[in-house]
């Protein structure tokens, strides 16, 4: 990845030695800029930051004195703390040369990507200016079938990684990604983020539809009230009650049973619980809003978060690494919000989260839990989702010219014709 955005950048820079054989005139209307600054008149350089170099170090290297660079740490503070630079982040140096002698007037350090920072040096004065490179979206619809994992498919067919994490946060309510199986998949249609030739993520999902156990989920993007959230073909929203799971991307180790040899206690007990497998230190979510009921020593689980939830619900976190700051018995806690990390604390074999739910005191299978929906469409807003929906669908499963493609979900208003009684959008 970097390699290609390397040579993005190598063509932009080649271009301060091409403008040397235009005209005058077409210097003066046509200066190249890198990182918004006019780059004819200087000789670039650039590298990246090493290991256990600190932005002082490069500086001094190119001649800014101490005293000049201890005035740009006080005015980068509240804009870019110079500490926050990291190794293997590229940074740009632009050097304006005499026949004696080099002079920096500008470094670009890249923070991400997209993301870039400008320290200027003009005489005894400092600069400190953000920035983005221009991005471009392209409108993407690409399928992948299942043959192990989500992760597994994304990697197999090329997709942007962000993809995956995008997919796992609209059907985290309805398609359990630890029970997927060969012959699932999805068709989704996306734009991604291009830094010239370079993609760098992903924008909108403009729809997508997972197969899941034969059965295909839709996720519509619409705009009920303020926000854009996505919802099933019938209007019902993605958003349910409970999460499908309290972590993200990891394996289930050992399910809910009323008799399983215990690893490690060597006999046969009940485990009212499912057990994720997943590295030290991978954050734990709350799966529902909730009141924090206990957090503390649990014994054989550990350190152990209990919360309470709407319609006597009450859901257990197991063997935690640690707790999230701040958590504390009678907080208030949203669906997703971290409560703590994995961890092999108490009676434990290894690294993983011993997850547990109860309805009126009484365990119940994590798994199988029956799902709430939220507010479906309002009857409102039927004719517009329909006619979004459709428009979507027929996206995810064919052709259709780019005049009939949602792009945008502000504002739509569904009108008539007299005539024939065709709907169609303003």
């Amino acid at each position: 990845m970097k390699r290609l955005y390397f040579t993005a950048l190598a063509v932009a820079i080649a271009t301060v030695t091409a403008c040397s054989h235009k005209t005058a005139a077409e210097e003066e209307s046509e200066p190249t800029l890198i990182f918004g600054i006019e780059a004819d008149n200087y000789r670039i350089e650039q590298d990246e930051v090493k290991r256990g170099q600190t932005l002082s170090d490069i500086l001094f290297g190119y001649g800014i004195r101490p005293v000049t660079v201890d005035r740009l740490d006080r005015a980068s503070r509240d804009i870019f703390p110079l500490r926050n630079i990291r190794s293997g982040n590229r940074y740009t140096a632009f050097l304006l040369e005499d026949s004696l002698s080099s002079r920096l007037d500008y470094l670009v350090y890249e923070r991400t990507l997209t993301d870039y920072v400008v320290f200027g040096f003009a005489g005894d004065s400092v600069s400190v200016t953000t920035g983005e490179r221009p991005v471009t979206l392209r409108r993407t619809k690409r399928s992948s079938e299942i043959e192990s994992s989500l992760w597994g498919a994304i990697i197999k067919d090329s997709l942007p990684y962000s993809l995956a994490a995008e997919l796992e946060d609209i059907y985290q309510w309805t398609v359990d990604f630890f029970g997927v199986q060969k012959g699932d998949g999805f068709t989704v249609i996306y734009d991604e983020k291009f830094v010239d030739t370079l993609s760098v993520g992903v924008g909108r999902v403009w729809g997508a539809k997972f197969t899941h156990g034969g059965k295909d989920i839709y996720a519509i993007p619409f705009k009920q009230g303020d926000k854009v959230a996505y919802w099933e073909y019938d209007g019902g929203s993605l958003r349910k009650q409970m999460l499908k799971a309290p972590l993200k991307f990891t394996r289930i180790s050992s399910k809910f049973s009323n008799s399983r040899f215990h690893p490690v206690l060597k006999r046969y007990r009940p485990h009212h619980g499912v057990d994720y497998a997943a590295p030290k230190g991978t954050p734990v979510r709350a799966v529902s809003d909730g009141v924090v009921v206990f957090k503390g020593w649990g014994g054989g689980g550990g350190n152990t978060v209990k919360i309470k939830h709407p319609r006597n619900m009450m859901t257990g976190y197991l063997h935690l690494s640690r707790f999230a700051n701040g958590l504390c018995n009678g907080k208030h806690v949203s669906q997703g919000e971290i409560i703590g990390y994995v961890g092999s604390t108490g009676t434990s074999t290894g690294p993983h989260l011993d997850f547990r739910v109860w309805k009126g005191g009484k365990p119940i299978n994590p798994l199988t839990i029956p799902q709430e929906p939220t507010e479906p469409i309002s009857k409102a807003n039927r004719e517009a989702f329909e006619f979004v929906r459709d428009r979507i669908v027929a996206e995810l499963n064919g052709d259709i010219p780019d005049s009939e493609r949602i792009v945008q979900l502000d504002s739509i208003v569904i009108t008539k014709t007299a005539e024939t009684g065709t709907a169609a959008a303003e």
